[in-house]
């Protein structure tokens, strides 16, 4: 095992180009090494599997937030998405979960470089509350829980969104459970993230962190 992980370090450190500062090369060659260990020593504790989560975030990764706690399913009747009083929103829990969000990213030093929520408002309020000011509408993340003949295009949009994101810094993503599950198969909880990094049509799970 340990000659597979000296091996991964060599081979990553000569991967990437001659003109990064060599602080760059062992930064992004240790996030290289922490993403191999399940394959080398199989799954990791879910302690570990943050600690790899939070590297890949200083390292430029996307991580798909679920919305903070919002009591009850769904969307009521009469739903609106242009009216928040029509919807199901936040508690006071969820609003107090969501700026726990960005003070943990921040803690752990993540220079965010973007944050899409979806035009939700229990979404955009968990935007808005952990990241204040750098929230951007992004429909592509809109739920379509009640709506499932719109799961295709908006899940192959998403992707190519997460696809094209080249930093500077991590890109955060507010969402809902069904766009995340559609995109990586996990179901999070209230305020859960899932680290990803995608590659076209593919989305490598990293990590999940805890709000």
């Amino acid at each position: 095992m340990l000659c597979k992980l000296t091996f991964a370090a060599f081979a990553m450190s000569w991967a990437y180009p001659r003109s990064w500062s060599p602080f760059a090369i062992r930064r992004r060659g240790l996030v290289a090494i922490l993403g191999l260990l399940p394959a080398v020593i199989g799954p990791l504790p879910a302690a570990a599997s943050e600690q790899v989560a939070w590297a890949a975030l200083r390292d430029g990764a996307v991580v798909l937030f679920r919305h903070a706690r919002a009591p009850g399913s769904g969307d009521p009747p009469g739903f609106r998405i242009d009216d928040c009083a029509t919807q199901r929103n936040l508690d006071s829990e969820g609003r107090a979960q969501a700026r726990r969000m960005g003070d943990r990213l921040r803690a752990e030093q993540v220079r965010v470089g973007l944050v899409l929520a979806s035009e939700w408002c229990r979404a955009l309020e968990t935007a808005e509350l952990a990241f204040p000011g750098q929230v951007r509408r992004e429909p592509a993340f809109n739920s379509f829980f009640e709506d499932r003949t719109t799961e295709t295009w908006l899940t192959q949009r998403a992707k190519e969104l997460l696809a094209a994101w080249r930093g500077p810094g991590a890109l955060v993503v507010v969402t809902h459970q069904v766009n995340i599950g559609a995109l990586t198969g996990l179901r999070p909880s209230d305020g859960e993230g899932i680290v990803v990094r995608v590659r076209g049509d593919e989305v490598e799970v990293v990590g999940r962190i805890q709000p």
